[in-house]
């Protein structure tokens, strides 16, 4: 069970996060429903303000990352910054998700944006949110026992190796278990849902400015996509 969840799961989820993104490519090049002309005047505001989130959460994670061991953990202005940028991403990334699930949610059923997984994405956010709260708030966490660092932190690093490490993961307590499930389940599923075109369809769209042959293919795409 150990190696099941602390090795072949995550593994898996990262297959099938590069997959998936080839996949979604090659079936409707990221042509995401967020570019339509019927798009929600919320949605269109939430989808940049959940990419700024998005993407300031992943560059703090990987600074914590790179930067936390054991026993030390950045400080100084570089710690201010990282909890200030940290929250800021916290309150645009769930205004941003709010703003782009709730609409097509509650909305009218004819408009089939929303796929089972786009549903089930909206609670794993959640879900992983409150698992940061918890670790992040953790009693038994101090500066001089990280307990992140010597769960989270310590099996992620592993897993870039030929030596991962699934006893950090193991005999960790039961929330941070939680949350690395959560994340693991977070990256599966991203590339078969409408987060997909949060990073991709801004590059897509820069590429098909410098290479206009390709926008009429993907217009055949979304139009596909529409009538399935």
């Amino acid at each position: 069970m150990m190696s099941l969840l602390w090795i072949i799961l995550p593994y898996s989820a990262f297959l099938s996060f590069a997959v998936g993104h080839v996949w979604r490519y090659r079936h409707d090049r990221f042509s995401w429903y967020i570019t339509g002309p019927d798009v929600d005047r919320a949605q269109r505001i939430g989808a940049p303000a959940l990419r700024i989130g998005i993407g300031m959460l992943v560059v703090v994670r990987l600074t914590d990352l790179f930067f936390t061991g054991p026993h030390n953990h950045p400080d100084g202005p570089l710690d201010i910054v990282l909890a200030v940028v940290e929250v800021c991403a916290l309150v645009a990334g769930s205004v941003g998700a709010v703003l782009v699930f709730v609409p097509d949610m509650i909305g009218t059923p004819a408009r089939q944006a929303v796929t089972p997984l786009d549903r089930l994405t909206f609670p794993l956010m959640v879900a992983a949110l409150l698992s940061w709260v918890a670790v992040k708030f953790d009693p038994n966490s101090s500066a001089g026992a990280n307990l992140t660092t010597e769960t989270l932190f310590t099996w992620f690093r592993s897993l870039f190796t030929l030596h991962p490490n699934p006893e950090a993961m193991a005999n960790a307590p039961l929330i941070y278990q939680a949350r690395g499930l959560a994340v693991l389940s977070f990256l599966a599923i991203w590339p078969y849902t409408r987060l997909a075109g949060i990073f991709a369809d801004p590059v897509i769209r820069f590429i098909l400015r410098i290479r206009p042959e390709l926008a009429a293919s993907r217009t055949r795409l979304r139009a596909a996509g529409q009538q399935t």
